[in-house]
């Protein structure tokens, strides 16, 4: 079996629903050396010792802030993201990226403002700790969970509140802006999520291997190496095509396709 490419990893909301024991084992098959995963799993008591165990590294952790709604009591949504932090920073995860919270009957500015002034002591102490806090762009039908679905309002928001970013290119690559976008976003872009997009799906999550779909991932990706990215490449695999195809072969597929991408760009292993 050959590695995956360091600069890859596969997150596990791949596997969601999988056992700790068929996690451990998919990840064994990919030869990944690096995982992105849920707050749940990181909070769980076992899961640093299968870190240890595996020489597993950490890209990023994923959080729900304020269990999905501004609305609500954002001291506790404050205390459970510092929680998160801490754990993220005793298994030096590099990572932590959110959802920020639905915004309910807010306008989208006053929503931005509730976001940015609830998470900034959250901010200070990922800095404190040297976890990167950044915020995703994600499409407008998760609008119950989220504020940022546009990576021009992702980059916005980032800026106000002092964030990093992860750009998800699944939700924007079609953006008309895109270039331009990830161009402004690159300076604070902690991660970069990859999949693809098949023409005619409608539905979400509608992903694809690396590939299979219409996304100039290549080009993209000659981009963000271009402007002097220094991370990683996270693979998030979800829905029919890749449950028809199975996770494990599609993750596996995946890893091999972008691997062989970032050989050709000159990304040393």
């Amino acid at each position: 079996m050959t590695p995956a490419h360091p600069r890859v990893s596969v997150h596990n909301v791949t596997f969601y629903g999988s056992s700790p024991a068929d996690l451990e084992a998919h990840l064994s098959a990919l030869g990944v050396s690096r995982l992105s995963i849920l707050d749940s799993q990181l909070l769980e008591p076992e899961f640093p010792t299968m870190l240890r165990r595996n020489h597993y590294d950490v890209e990023a952790v994923y959080h729900l802030f304020a269990k999905g709604a501004l609305s609500g009591d954002l001291e506790a949504a404050r205390d459970a993201l510092l929680a998160v932090i801490e754990a993220a920073a005793a298994v030096r995860a590099r990572t932590v990226y959110l959802l920020t919270g639905g915004r309910g009957d807010l306008g989208w500015a006053q929503a931005a403002e509730r976001f940015c002034a609830a998470v900034a002591p959250c901010v200070a102490r990922a800095k404190a700790a040297g976890v990167a806090l950044a915020i995703e762009n994600a499409s407008s039908l998760y609008a119950d969970l989220h504020i940022a679905h546009t990576l021009r309002d992702t980059v916005t928001l980032a800026e106000m509140g002092g964030l990093d970013i992860c750009i998800d290119v699944f939700h924007c690559w079609a953006e008309g802006d895109f270039d331009a976008m990830v161009e402004r976003a690159l300076p604070r872009t902690a991660l970069i999520q990859l999949s693809d997009y098949v023409l005619g799906d409608r539905a979400l999550p509608g992903r694809a291997v690396p590939g299979d779909g219409t996304i100039p991932i290549k080009a993209f990706l000659a981009q963000a190496l271009g402007a002097g990215y220094p991370h990683g490449f996270d693979l998030e695999l979800i829905g029919p095509r890749i449950d028809r195809e199975g996770r494990l072969e599609s993750a596996r597929r995946a890893c091999d396709v972008v691997g062989a991408m970032l050989d050709g760009l000159g990304v040393s292993r």
